[in-house]
């Protein structure tokens, strides 16, 4: 993983692959007008990610001892999106940060663990994540944030006088 991480850091940071996708990401329509060729560049990327996705069910193939394809990886799904959106990754598109998506992956990890490690039942662990999820989805709305600023009213600065 760390070895995919620290290639794929630099091909984004250090090549004009990153400011290609996030150019796509962003305005697919003005990044095709600028000459990139944006379903060539998304259908790499989406092969690319399958790539990883079937490396990581291998992986957790071998952990479990079992090609189970029903239920190995089962709703994992839930802790990808929130350790993207917990990166700071917009769910909408465009900018991205794989450092964030990492510590947002441990982030998770660490609540998933304080919560089988208080006995909380494994089922309230999908609860908080998604709950969790749901409060980072809003905190990204504009408008959301617009009609919380309605509510939340910033004191007046006070003049100083001489």
């Amino acid at each position: 993983m760390a070895t995919v991480f620290a290639v794929l850091y630099l091909a984004v940071t250090r090549t004009a692959l990153g400011l290609f996708i996030q150019a796509v990401g962003i305005n697919p329509t003005a990044a095709r007008v600028a000459g990139i060729q944006a379903r060539r560049l998304i259908v790499a990327a989406y092969a690319f990610c399958g790539l990883c996705a079937g490396i990581a069910g291998l992986l957790i193939s071998s952990n479990v001892k079992s090609a189970d394809g029903n239920n190995a990886g089962q709703l994992l799904e839930l802790d990808a999106i929130l350790a993207v959106t917990l990166g700071g990754t917009a769910l909408t598109g465009g900018r991205f940060s794989l450092v964030g998506s990492v510590i947002g992956a441990l982030i998770i990890q660490t609540l998933t663990y304080a919560i089988y490690s208080l006995g909380v039942p494994p089922e309230i662990n999908l609860v908080v994540k998604a709950v969790v999820v749901f409060a980072v989805m809003l905190l990204q709305s504009p408008e959301f944030r617009a009609q919380v600023g309605v509510w939340v009213r910033r004191p007046a600065a006070r003049e100083v006088r001489p």
